[in-house]
């Protein structure tokens, strides 16, 4: 039942995101400017949800794009919004620090 949960939410990796990262994926990691700087991942973009639909120019619609956040709710959002704007190839990536 969890799994039917997790992935009707789209919620952590449905693919082998760290293989996409290392093949250049980015990492957009949408939690708030202060929970990014606790730690997150080499070379992530902090763009915080809210803020993600007027910040769309700084992502290439054709680019590979790992969504994540603290536990992969937000993430999730995130993910669904994109694909909502068009961008292809976006994953839920779940927690940041389980793509580390």
């Amino acid at each position: 039942m969890f799994e039917f949960i997790k992935n009707l939410l789209g919620i952590g990796p449905q693919v082998d995101v760290k293989a996409l990262i290392r093949e250049g994926a980015k990492v957009v990691d949408v939690r708030t400017p202060a929970e990014y700087q606790q730690g997150h991942i080499k070379k992530s973009m902090n763009i915080p949800l809210q803020t993600l639909a007027n910040n769309l120019n700084k992502l290439g619609k054709d680019e590979v794009i790992i969504t994540c956040c603290a536990s992969g709710m937000r993430s999730g959002a995130a993910r669904r919004m994109l694909k909502s704007y068009g961008y292809k190839n976006v994953h839920n990536g779940g927690t940041w620090s389980s793509l580390q």
